[in-house]
């Protein structure tokens, strides 16, 4: 897939902050730098949603990168294993995201909080009483809000990216672990 809209042109500052930080400029930036208020805001927000601490930083990035193999943004899924490598979580687990019905390498907290975010991430909604309810018991008022705001800011993140063609990038080339595809389900994130 192409780039639905061609790269703008970012301020060096900034792209220089991005080529220190991450080895390259993210292409959902240059993209969306079109609007460089839309931009910033974005950046602010993904900025903050990262700082909250509610939740795991680990169950974190599995929800972003579940959102993504379930929508099919092959960028989230290439960045966040990025991000787990730079975070020292477990890649083996991580690999694992998009198939991890098919896993045995999730604690039954994370395999809920991965169904939670599936079930968040259908269109509409199929969020039932029982795993909310699950969820709260062992997370809590503050990290539920915390949790459910997390998925919901992951899928405008991955549908943003899907929606102008933005594909994977090549982060993950540096973890030595393979983009995993999910198994059997239409919007699957294909392997790099």
């Amino acid at each position: 897939m192409a780039l639905r809209i061609a790269k703008a042109e970012l301020p060096v500052e900034l792209k220089n902050n991005m080529i220190e930080q991450l080895g390259a400029v993210p292409e959902p930036v240059e993209v969306v730098w079109h609007s460089p208020v839309v931009a910033a805001d974005n950046l602010e927000f993904a900025g903050k949603a990262g700082a909250w601490d509610a939740v795991d930083a680990s169950l974190k990035t599995f929800v972003h990168m579940a959102v993504a193999a379930q929508v099919g943004c092959s960028w989230c899924l290439d960045v966040n294993y990025f991000m787990a490598q730079n975070h020292e979580l477990d890649l083996a687990k991580a690999s694992q995201v998009p198939r991890w019905r098919e896993s045995d390498a999730f604690t039954p907290l994370e395999r809920d909080v991965l169904e939670y975010t599936e079930a968040m991430t259908d269109t509409p909604t199929t969020v039932t009483d029982e795993l909310h309810a699950r969820l709260l018991d062992r997370l809590g008022a503050a990290a539920m809000v915390e949790l459910t705001a997390y998925i919901a800011f992951s899928n405008m993140s991955t549908r943003n990216n899907t929606a102008h063609g933005i594909t994977s990038q090549g982060f993950s080339d540096a973890c030595e672990i393979p983009l995993a595809a999910r198994p059997g389900r239409a919007g699957a994130a294909a392997t790099a």
